[in-house]
């Protein structure tokens, strides 16, 4: 038994809690994982997973070995670029997960000069409306756009973005325009929420001490920030979205932006990762690049 890609193919398994998708992420026979974990739990003596017919879970001694092993496999690959100061020698793959727009628009057209210069690295990029689960999908960082929960999870702030409220012209050329925020009344809105179903919050603006909310009315929710932008420019209601996301809309006059000085508060916008030590050269490398690109990104 190799021992140390058995430990490799445990802390996958233990992350994304099935052997299936584990399988699947390492190219990998789901037969083939099953045994180096059967064989590892007997060179260990103890049972490091509970198997269901639907998902895996760690036991107690499980738990204690998955620590272990993240560090244990962190300091080899360490060690495997310890005296390489050529870019060219960092390999292996990042998993990386952001916001969709941030992707295409801004990430995605800087990211050809980081391949170039860092060509053993794959990066796997994710991008989704919905919250990745950092430690279960195995990603090695996360960008996150809001006010952040209580997770664990390490957090580095990259800034904040600028949010105004925007609506179509041909909106406003049916409604009007609202001047103050008791206009809004009679305005209808874009509502969005991850999770549909859930109560709308309303018009939201930061009235220099507190943040404030208005109920508007509105018939269209969506759970999706490209479909949200997409019903604005329909002229289907009254949006409120980082500036840098219309920026291209507002110049052709597709979008206007209303009521300037009700803006809700800036956005902050973090970058979440699982540990602060024992951190792989790459992914370090990766996110002093991050850091870098999001400077002309957010406030």
């Amino acid at each position: 038994m190799d021992k140390i890609h058995a430990m490799q193919v445990f802390v996958r398994v233990a992350e994304l809690q099935s052997f299936t998708r584990a399988a699947d992420s390492m190219g990998l026979p789901k037969g083939s994982l099953s045994r180096q974990l059967q064989s590892l739990e007997n060179a260990m003596g103890v049972r490091l997973l509970h198997r269901t017919t639907r998902r895996v879970q760690l036991t107690q001694d499980g738990l204690i070995y998955y620590e272990r092993c993240r560090d244990v496999l962190a300091t080899l690959d360490e060690m495997d670029s310890l005296f390489q100061h050529d870019p060219a020698t960092l390999s292996g793959k990042l998993r990386v997960d952001m916001p969709i727009s941030m992707a295409c628009d801004y990430i995605l057209p800087l990211l050809p000069d980081f391949m170039q210069h860092y060509p053993g690295i794959e990066l796997e990029l994710s991008s989704s409306d919905r919250r990745v689960d950092v430690v279960r999908e195995g990603f090695d960082c996360v960008v996150r756009v809001g006010v952040l929960e209580s997770s664990g999870l390490i957090a580095r702030p990259l800034g904040k973005l600028t949010l105004i409220n925007c609506a179509s012209p041909d909106y406003l050329a049916r409604f009007g325009t609202p001047t103050t925020p008791d206009d809004l009344v009679s305005h209808a809105m874009v509502h969005y929420s991850q999770q549909i179903g859930v109560q709308p919050t309303g018009f939201e603006y930061f009235d220099g001490k507190n943040s404030r909310y208005i109920q508007t009315g509105g018939t269209v929710t969506v759970n999706s920030t490209e479909t949200y932008r997409a019903a604005c420019l329909a002229g289907l209601g009254i949006i409120q979205v980082p500036e840098r996301g219309v920026k291209q809309a507002l110049t052709e006059r597709k979008l206007v932006e209303i009521l300037p000085h009700f803006r809700a508060e800036p956005m902050p916008v973090s970058l979440i990762y699982p540990h602060r030590r024992n951190l792989t050269r790459r992914v370090q490398v990766f996110m002093e690049w991050l850091t870098q690109a999001m400077k002309n990104y957010v406030a």
